[in-house]
């Protein structure tokens, strides 16, 4: 007979896919965790783990048993939390995970609405850009600039958004209009750091700009904009940051036109919560209100 508890310890090592850090998270000895999931393997007659240079990783059985586990998880969870808050109410924390972006600019100031309704819920945005922002699986709701491909999670395309080149009129009056791409070889162009990007998607120069290399690099949107607003260059922007800033001028409009996607991310043992739903449900309107962004036909689970 599997022992609830077993499952535990498993889903704990499938996700970290080491011993010392699953420790770590059950607040146990790595010893312990050990054993139990020897413990596991014997009741369930089968080996779940095997050793792999980057850690342990599931075995075919173990992927079997984890959309199990995960199943008791969230069942484990849902009566936790329904039992846990006044009935109506929400409580606990919610932690979203986005680009950073699209967590300045779009979620942060976005969620009145979800604060009105639910005013016991304690909010928390984790920002970054890097492919691997979700990974940890260390979040309720994620968004993401490419499909999670990690296991056990839930995902759906969000929305979408276009993006443009911009620069500020000062910029422009000092070194006059542009008219074309190939123009673009003369002019500070402001982009991403190119040996820290690992996200093909932000890799805007490459496609739309071909042979043309930033002479300003940083590691976030936030300080291509800030930069472009300073005057320091022209930069590939999000539509949402750039558009409603009367400082910056959108060039080439007909010639350099980008969309992009974003994807929403739900572990898969979260998804009953009613934290969760609540979540999607408003960043499902929070993008068909915005002017910038366009909902796409797939963003319910």
């Amino acid at each position: 007979m599997i022992a609830a508890d077993d499952l535990r310890f498993f889903l704990e090592v499938s996700r970290t896919g080491k011993l010392v850090a699953a420790a770590r998270g059950l607040g146990v000895d790595h010893t312990t965790v050990g054993r139990r999931i020897t413990q596991l393997e014997k009741a369930s007659g089968a080996r779940l783990f095997v050793r792999a240079p980057g850690g342990w990783e599931l075995t075919e059985a173990g992927e079997r048993l984890a959309i199990h586990a995960e199943a008791v998880e969230s069942s484990l969870l849902a009566a936790a939390e329904e039992l846990g808050s006044t009935p109506g109410r929400l409580s606990g924390t919610l932690r979203i995970a986005a680009p950073d972006g699209f967590g300045a600019f779009v979620l942060s100031p976005g969620l009145g609405n979800l604060r009105a309704r639910y005013p016991d819920l304690k909010l928390e945005i984790v920002t970054a850009t890097r492919l691997n922002l979700l990974a940890s699986k260390e979040f309720d709701v994620g968004i993401s600039l490419a499909r999670p491909t990690i296991r056990g999670v839930v995902s759906f395309e969000l929305a979408e958004y276009p993006l443009g080149l911009y620069a500020s009129a000062q910029y422009l009056q000092r070194h006059g209009p542009i008219s074309n791409v190939d123009e673009l070889h003369e002019h500070s162009v402001i982009g991403y750091v190119d040996s820290l990007l690992d996200i093909p998607a932000l890799r805007f120069l490459d496609t739309a700009l071909p042979g043309v290399r930033p002479a300003i690099q940083t590691n976030n949107v936030t300080g291509q904009w800030m930069a472009a607003v300073a005057g320091l260059g022209v930069a590939v922007l999000p539509s949402y940051i750039a558009a409603p800033d009367s400082r910056l001028v959108h060039i080439l409009k007909e010639s350099v036109a980008i969309r992009r996607k974003y994807w929403l991310a739900v572990p898969r043992e979260l998804q009953r919560l009613a934290r969760i739903r609540a979540a999607h449900q408003e960043l499902k309107e929070l993008v068909l209100a915005h002017p910038y962004l366009e909902a796409t036909s797939s963003t319910g689970y």
